[in-house]
């Protein structure tokens, strides 16, 4: 498959913090790809490394922080023209190439609208401020025209009266519009949307989604999607990655991941998912045991203590990622006998 057909490649990502002088490593050699005009659905639990994942690859992360990865190659795409971008060459989080690439190329959707919304600023400026960083020559009543065009096109209403509102005039659906008027402003090709319907209500939640499943279709975005609502990934995924304290422990299409669930972790992730229709009497499964500490982690599997298939050769070893069919891999020993894969 060529870069043509893959917006992100990554290889082999590893991030780390440093508190008191001693070393946690989070993320753990975490690798995948997303493929341009889809959309890929990373979910677990709390905690399991999605969000430090994301940030990794966007340089979101304080000074503490220690990124290394084989490779994370951004694919532009345009006039039928190919560039790559080799993000792991980026030193400095903020260097003037990352800069350059957020928000033209690629940008990031978070799930707190109202930490990313500044306060004292009107929300019509916050949008503008993107377009008139990465366009120089554009006039600030240009930039105006094209926040009142994009606030139409995600249904804000009044958008000649709303733009010169500020965040607290806003419902919690309305700033999450705005917080994907930012993202959206520059026209990206690659945006990551970090649980952006968390603090929303179900109705709200399906219209932001509705939102993003439109541009993705519509404009031929390519979108991953941060979230352990199970429900989301059905209704949004062409992929599914699976994550577990700071690995991929399977990765495949949606089909592959919910009709032929193969990680002992995924399966107890379905079932723990509340369905329409339980019996009376009827309690839902959990996931046995807490999440380890990573500090406390040795090596090994590391679901080892949750695992009702656990032997001790999950224990002694980091296990390798295995392809049990075309597109789906799975970290698990069961499966030991098909081909291993990077």
């Amino acid at each position: 498959m060529d870069n043509r057909e893959i917006i992100l490649d990554v290889k082999n990502l590893n991030t780390s913090f440093v508190s008191e002088k001693k070393k946690t490593r989070i993320v753990k050699n975490v690798s995948f790809q997303v493929k341009r005009g889809t959309t890929l659905a990373v979910v677990g639990e709390s905690g399991c490394g999605k969000s430090v994942t994301m940030n990794s690859i966007m340089r979101f992360l304080g000074r503490n922080a220690i990124v290394e990865a084989d490779s994370i190659q951004y694919n532009s795409l345009h006039d039928d023209q190919v560039k790559e971008y080799h993000l792991e060459k980026y030193e400095k989080p903020n260097c003037a190439e990352m800069r350059a690439l957020r928000g033209p190329e690629m940008s990031m959707v978070f799930q707190d609208p109202m930490s990313s919304l500044n306060p004292v600023y009107k929300v019509g400026d916050q949008v503008a401020e993107g377009l008139l960083e990465h366009n120089k020559g554009m006039s600030k009543k240009e930039a105006r025209e094209k926040v009142l065009e994009m606030f139409r096109k995600l249904g804000i209403p009044d958008p000649e009266e709303r733009i010169d509102s500020y965040p607290h005039q806003f419902s919690g659906g309305m700033k999450q519009r705005v917080v994907i008027a930012i993202a959206m402003i520059c026209n990206p090709e690659l945006i990551i949307c970090d649980e952006p319907t968390t603090a929303l209500d179900v109705t709200i939640q399906a219209q932001i989604m509705e939102l993003l499943k439109a541009m993705q279709v519509n404009e031929g975005k390519s979108i991953v999607l941060i979230t352990h609502n199970m429900g989301l990934v059905a209704e949004m995924a062409d992929e599914v990655c699976v994550m577990y304290m700071g690995r991929v422990v399977e990765f495949g299409s949606l089909e592959q991941i919910f009709d032929h669930t193969s990680h002992p972790y995924t399966q107890a992730l379905l079932r723990s998912v509340p369905v329409l229709g339980l019996a009376d009497g009827q309690k839902l499964e959990t996931i046995p045991g807490s999440t380890p500490n990573p500090a406390d982690l040795k090596g090994g599997c590391e679901f080892a203590d949750r695992c009702p298939f656990c032997t001790d050769a999950c224990r002694e070893k980091d296990i390798p990622m295995f392809e049990i069919t075309p597109g789906h891999r799975v970290r698990c020993l069961k499966f030991q006998d098909s081909p291993e894969v990077m």
